[in-house]
């Protein structure tokens, strides 16, 4: 830290800016200008039309300086009201003009220490009709790339970055384009590259740490796309105001000169210009909630992948829309790569989780460790190694390549002192973590990983040491290098060479020690329950008699019950022994206003008034002597945004949860469909009919430059924000942005998401389906939803503006829509394709009349009958990437004959002596056609 503070601090406060464009600094608070570069009076006189009879004399620029006295309206008060706004390089750039000349540069604005800074640069090869038509043009810009990485197969990083280097080379121009990968040490290596003939290639070789520094690093986190345009010319010196109390900080500002270290590398390989982009990922996943004060604080959230890194031979501008281009391309790559990752993780977790559970199951029935190391599988199949070992008692049983059984007894001693607290631990160089018995074992194993059970039970893994072949170019990474600012030499070789490492195995991943980790605690668990069951024996019996369909049956009505109850249309509360929540499905939360997590591991009764004290204290009392309550009446309190209207009355049934030892371990209160009571009771049939709990879908929309002219009351009462406050000011940036904006985004990662999903609206007449998006309103909470937008066209066809659509899927779509959106972009499901139309199809109606069927099916059947419910499904493309699916639910009912006067009342209207099964039925049919349309 004491060197790389240093360094950054020489890197920000460099005082000298590249000659492509000028710099002014404003004050924050009077916006004067307290610092300009010296070409900025050269700049802003020179004339681009000869013929315009401009006078050629320079502006009065000095310290103290105004934007109005120095650019023409309209770009000047625009430039005024964007420094004024706290969240203002969101805006960026602004189209300005010189007063005293015709020539037009692009404003782009950030923020500094007590000051904005803003670098110019001549406009001079693009032609904007409006100020803000950039996001079009950078749209149009990155579109082909865009498209091209979209429609890409999943499965092979290699296909994604040669392909994102060859749109990147097609884009710039360069003669140049590598993707840079950092990585665990902060090496890098180039994973692939595309060049003009005749250049020698860069691809395959590794570069040391200390070739890009962790101060540039730093920067690079914090400003994404860094362009030297020509790196022989001589920098410009910034003029500042001798009494502003802060050094101006270039750190944001795309004009920052190269450190003069930086320049001789460049130089060494032969390399004129450059522009790099950095692929920032996020380290927890996109849809992780977080704080408030996190959003603000993204950095600490991210994790620099690599770069994506453009050399010219020659001087090269890339003017400003180009390389915003450059960085949605960038975006989009990091995303995809998030995705990559993300697939491959969930593959390998799924292959693991299953063989933790056919482990898991061989436990179950031989509760002994022998089981999972005698038998098949093994522990080998949880995790990829080439060897394992089973401490058991004085005994070790061994597979494959493990060291000796003493070797293997000393090993366990050792880490008994060394990791005394650790009932887990892992290495990748047992050699670096000074095992002093390293001489007696040799080479043949080099990772260790221990599960301890007890002190005389303990689970081991082995792996055999790698051999790395290493291509370093010209310079070989030392982990002790460090970033020094007083040694700063740039290499003059970087001639390839080969290193070959051999003393570390593959590194053990998280997810493989969760398995391993939860393995062990499994098998704790297996023998605690090995001992229960010897105090009971009648269990022994009952355990022997299960046959493993049987098993499998009970399983999967399990998984079938949890997910019943996520689903279901009332409200279901579950409580332990003790009277403490463990389960609130959705419903509960929609109809209290009390969230899941807030709900999870409060007592029952502090979520009752104190008029159902007496019920629910009855009613856990009852469980425990086994006696199941029915229709007992409860008043739980509201929360949150439903706490105005009073406590909700619930009717509900207790079921008793038990264990496998047939204990009650809690109680189970589902509500009854209070909508089809107050059917039966009220005859209110015209009332529940209409029922659309979807009272207004929330929109807003801007006009075609960028301004919010459309705010609807449903979006007043989602956000919290009114219409007057919201009308008119820019949609991205002042409305949606990633710091001081009304509703605060979670980065600059969903800034340019939206960004992308709206400038795409511009350029095209498609109609955008669904993407995930998500932001904080007025109070802080957190709003996840999906985001559709449409053109807005005049009678005439003329682009008008864009209009957006906020729709809210159930928790378990937001998930499938997850998973779909992986599937479909990896290619490994992509016959599965499910296209999504809010608007048409709302799952929860049909999941309404499915139960209402299931209802009268079961008012119907008399004792010792069954229902099943059997889904059936065919799928026939209709076109390269759209299926059609026909699914049909069907109930089967045996031992039921349903009464000729309930059919007679489902071809009944308003027959007020219906009964309630036929009433239900009659409801479901109407509903249902309203469905098919």
């Amino acid at each position: 830290m004491e060197n790389f503070m240093p360094y950054l601090q020489h890197i920000q406060r460099g005082s000298m800016i590249q000659p492509f464009g000028f710099l002014l600094a404003f004050d924050a608070k009077s916006l004067k200008v307290i610092a300009f570069s010296e070409n900025a009076p050269e700049m802003l006189s020179a004339v681009s039309h000869a013929a315009s009879g401009i006078d050629d004399d320079s502006p009065n620029l000095c310290i103290g300086s105004t934007v109005a006295s120095l650019f023409a309206d309209p770009g000047a008060t625009m430039l005024s009201m964007v420094l004024g706004h706290a969240d203002a390089s969101s805006l960026n750039p602004i189209l300005i003009e010189s007063k005293s000349s015709d020539k037009l540069f692009y404003a782009i604005v950030h923020h500094a220490t007590g000051c904005l800074v803003v670098d110019f640069e001549p406009e001079n090869s693009f032609e904007f009709p409006t100020a803000v038509v950039w996001a079009s043009l950078s749209y149009k810009f990155a579109a082909k790339a865009i498209t091209k990485i979209q429609s890409l197969p999943g499965g092979s990083m290699d296909v994604l970055c040669n392909t994102l280097v060859q749109e990147v080379f097609d884009l710039t121009g360069y003669d140049r384009v590598m993707a840079y990968k950092f990585h665990e040490d902060n090496h890098g290596s180039v994973i692939a590259e595309i060049t003009k003939p005749g250049l020698e290639p860069y691809i395959g070789l590794h570069y040391p740490a200390t070739d890009i520094p962790q101060a540039a690093r730093f920067l690079f986190m914090k400003n994404r796309v860094r362009m030297i345009s020509d790196c022989h010319l001589r920098p410009v010196k910034i003029v500042q105001d001798e009494e502003f109390p802060f050094h101006v900080s270039l750190s944001g500002s795309a004009l920052r000169a190269p450190h003069s270290c930086h320049v001789q590398y460049m130089k060494n390989m032969k390399s004129v210009a450059s522009l790099v982009m950095a692929v920032v990922l996020n380290e927890d996943g996109e849809d992780l909630e977080v704080v408030m004060e996190q959003a603000a604080h993204q950095n600490q959230r991210k994790k620099l992948w690599g770069l994506i890194i453009c050399h010219h031979g020659s001087s090269r501008y890339v003017p400003f829309p180009v390389r915003h281009a450059c960085e949605l391309v960038a975006q989009l790559f990091a995303a995809h790569i998030n995705k990559e990752l993300e697939l491959e993780k969930h593959m390998q977790e799924k292959s693991i989780l299953g063989m933790q559970a056919r482990l898991s199951s061989m436990l179950f029935w031989e509760p002994c460790p022998l089981s999972i190391i005698s038998g098949s599988p093994n522990i080998m199949d949880l995790v990829k190694c080439d060897g394992a070992a089973l401490l058991y008692g004085d005994k070790v049983w061994q597979l494959h390549t493990t060291p000796t059984v003493s070797q293997i007894r000393d090993i366990a001693i050792w880490l008994s002192d060394v990791q005394r607290d650790s009932s887990f631990v892992s290495f990748d160089s047992i050699q670096d973590a000074a095992y002093p018995g390293l001489a007696s074992l040799g080479d043949k194993i080099c990772g260790l990983a221990m599960g301890k059970i007890s002190s005389s039970i303990i689970l081991f893994w082995f792996r055999s040491r790698t051999t790395s072949e290493i291509k370093w170019g010209g310079a070989k990474h030392d982990p002790c290098d460090k970033d020094d600012n007083r040694r700063m030499n740039p290499r003059l070789s970087f001639k390839e060479f080969l290193e070959v490492g051999q003393m570390k195995s593959l590194a053990w991943n998280s997810y493989e020690m969760d398995a391993m980790n939860s393995l062990q605690l499994v098998v704790r668990g297996s023998l605690d329950d090995a001992i229960k069951l010897a105090k009971v024996p009648h269990l022994n019996n009952k355990i022997g008699h299960l046959r493993p369909n049987v098993l499998s049956e009970v399983q999967a009505a399990t998984t079938e019950t949890v997910l019943l109850m996520e689903i279901a249309t009332v409200p279901i509360m579950s409580v332990d022994g003790n009277g403490l929540v463990i389960g609130w499905n959705q419903k509960a939360e929609q109809v209290t206003g009390l969230k899941v997590d807030e709900a999870l591991g409060r007592h029952m009764l502090t979520l009752v008034e104190e008029s159902s004290l007496p019920n629910v204290k009855r009613v856990l009392s009852s469980a425990l002597r086994g006696i199941e309550d029915k229709e007992v009446r409860l008043e739980v309190k509201s929360h949150g945004s439903k706490k105005g209207d009073g406590p909700v009355i619930m009717v509900v049934n207790a079921c008793i949860n038990r264990d496998f030892y047939e204990d009650v371990a809690g109680v189970c209160f589902v509500a009854q469909d209070m909508n089809v009571r107050m059917l039966h009771s009220e005859g209110n049939t015209e009332a529940l009919i209409n029922y659309n709990p979807n009272l207004l879908t929330p929109m807003f929309g801007a006009d075609k430059s960028g301004r919010c002219n459309e705010w609807n009351a449903a979006m007043t009462r989602l956000t919290g924000w009114h219409r007057e406050e919201i009308l008119h000011k820019m949609l991205l940036g002042e409305v949606f942005g990633c710091s001081n904006a009304s509703c605060v985004l979670k980065g600059k990662d969903a800034f340019i998401r939206i960004f992308i999903l709206i400038s795409s609206i511009l350029v095209s007449d498609k109609i955008k389906n669904e993407v995930p998006f998500g932001f904080f309103e007025r109070n802080g909470r957190y709003i996840e939803c999906l985001l559709s937008a449409t053109r807005k066209e005049n009678a005439n066809g003329v682009l008008t503006g864009v209009s957006c659509f906020l729709h809210f899927p159930s928790h378990e779509l937001q998930r499938a829509l997850h998973v779909r959106q992986v599937s479909e972009e990896t290619a490994i499901q992509r016959s599965t394709y499910l296209g999504l139309g809010m608007d048409e199809f709302v799952l929860q109606d049909m999941m309404k009349i499915l139960s209402d069927f299931l209802f009268a099916s079961v008012k119907l059947c008399p004792i010792g009958g069954s229902i099943a419910i059997s889904p059936n499904w065919t799928k026939d493309s209709i076109g390269e990437n759209i299926d059609v699916i026909d699914l049909e639910l069907r109930i089967k009912e045996q031992m039921i004959v349903v009464p000729e006067e309930v059919l007679a009342q489902m071809f009944q209207a308003n027959n007020e002596d219906q009964q309630e099964e036929g009433l239900t039925l009659v409801l479901a049919c109407k509903n249902l056609l309203s469905l098919m349309n």
